[in-house]
């Protein structure tokens, strides 16, 4: 695995960090909505709250991090440019913060990455890299970009940096709705949840953090369950943004504080985001959705909680939505009307 940038070598993420992070991104990115439903607090039997990073810049709570990271750099670090491999949200993120600051980024990108997320990373200006859809082929691209550039490597999640910025959308959480019981924020590569674990248990020790990951994609929960590091082997999930692996760095801040990690189905994605999309009229990816899928399956550890649920982001194909069939179902209507027409 490629090496996170310098200066974030530590014994581990600290409130301080998130605290500062706070400071230095203020301004430069959104103070997002909490938004509730009656009809979804019947269903759970228990009070949501929906912390909408959907409505972030660029779309997703990566802006918080990537931001932090671009504008921690010395400055002569950042003339040379960053760099990084993501499957979307973070590249958006990064591309957009160096941006402000004005200075290159370089940005590789999985070949199937879809195509929202593609033009959000390009219309912020960035320098764009695709290879093949597997974490070797992005990290070995991403070497190879550095090389040539000596631009910083701005990892997604490996990085202090980085997950101390995720770690400020609890901070703003808890400001928003102080006495929550339970957060509940999706899994992939381990920055949100570790930035989100280190922020609320340092306002409010006794909430509990836990992780939602896919399971064609569980290798936090299989990690977290063994207490070892397990890799992320062929990742299968229609929520993209989730198919990173932990890395040393987020789990030794998963296994200090988040107290579990569960596992949702694909068709629990998929119903979790168009029930977002119908109840609250907003727009969730799969990614999104993930957190709000564990609530589907009522337990009685959720009865009666005030529950905290990241809503991660929005970015998704609009012609490629989940519950839509193939392309072709879609126009079997219009080549009917059209043979009957002729």
């Amino acid at each position: 695995m490629l090496l996170a940038r310098m200066g974030t070598e530590s014994s581990g993420l600290s409130f301080e960090q998130i605290a500062a992070a706070r400071e230095r991104i203020a301004g430069k990115v959104s103070v997002t909505p909490v938004h509730t439903s009656t009809t979804l607090d019947e269903k759970a039997d228990a009070k949501l709250y929906f912390k909408c990073e959907n409505f972030q810049k660029c779309g997703a709570f990566k802006a918080r991090g990537a931001t932090n990271a671009v504008f921690a750099l010395s400055t002569t670090q950042a003339q040379r440019g960053v760099a990084t491999h993501s499957s979307g949200n973070h590249a958006a993120a990064l591309a957009r913060a160096a941006a402000l600051r004005a200075i290159p980024a370089y940005i590789v990108m999985p070949e199937n990455t879809p195509r929202a997320k593609r033009a959000n990373v390009e219309r912020f200006g960035a320098k764009v890299t695709y290879c093949a859809p597997t974490l070797a082929a992005r990290e070995r691209a991403a070497r190879e970009l550095i090389e040539a550039t000596g631009a910083t490597l701005v990892h997604p999640y490996d990085d202090l940096a980085v997950m101390a910025g995720q770690g400020t959308c609890a901070l703003e959480f808890l400001g928003q709705v102080p006495e929550l019981d339970v957060i509940l924020t999706p899994v992939g590569g381990g920055g949100l949840v570790s930035g989100t674990a280190v922020a609320a248990k340092s306002l409010r020790n006794r909430i509990r953090i836990i992780g939602v990951e896919p399971a064609g994609a569980d290798d936090a929960a299989r990690s977290f369950r063994a207490g070892r590091l397990f890799p992320s082997e062929h990742p299968n999930t229609i929520a993209d943004g989730l198919r990173g692996a932990l890395s040393e760095r987020t789990f030794t801040e998963i296994r200090r504080r988040v107290d579990d990690i569960v596992t949702v189905s694909e068709e629990a994605i998929i119903g979790a985001m168009r029930e977002l999309w119908e109840v609250l009229k907003i727009v969730v990816e799969p990614s999104g959705a993930v957190a709000y899928a564990a609530l589907r399956e009522p337990r009685e550890s959720w009865r009666g909680r005030r529950i905290g649920i990241v809503l991660t982001g929005g970015n998704l194909d609009l012609d490629r939505l989940p519950w839509m069939g193939s392309a072709d179902e879609q126009r079997e209507p219009e080549r009917e009307l059209r043979r009957a027409r002729e």
